[in-house]
């Protein structure tokens, strides 16, 4: 850790207040990555809610499910870590469900799609 981040550590925690201490100093706190890196992972989860505005026809199916397969797989690994991150735990399995929700959409819209031209071709195949 370089001396210029542990001062301002140092600087910075005079002004936490007493029962903010455990969280500013547990060893998944704001003073470590494993704090941060999921806190910017809320942005997945924020636009992923934005999302759920867009038309079905224009959602990725397989954007959707590499976003939800990383969710799933990085949920059990922030249980398998130590130490346990809650943070990293919480924002996986949103951005997981987010994921398999617009999946969810994007082939009930193919399917619905499918049954439409499915129904239009019918009638037309059998005046033929």
């Amino acid at each position: 850790m370089s001396i210029i981040y542990r001062n301002s550590m140092n600087a910075i925690a005079k002004f936490v207040p007493e029962k903010l201490q455990p969280l500013w100093k547990h060893p998944a706190g704001p003073q470590t990555i494993f704090f941060w890196a999921p806190a910017f992972k809320w942005g997945l989860v924020i636009a992923g809610l934005g999302d759920l505005q867009r038309p079905a026809e224009k959602v990725s199916v397989s954007q959707s499910g590499a976003l939800g397969i990383t969710g799933l797989i990085w949920t059990r690994y922030s249980l398998a870590i130590i130490p346990k991150n809650w943070n990293l735990f919480s924002v996986n399995l949103f951005v997981a469900f987010t994921a398999i929700y617009q999946i969810t959409r994007a082939m009930r819209h193919q399917y619905q799609q499918g049954a439409l031209e499915g129904t239009k071709a019918t009638p037309s195949e059998a005046a033929h």
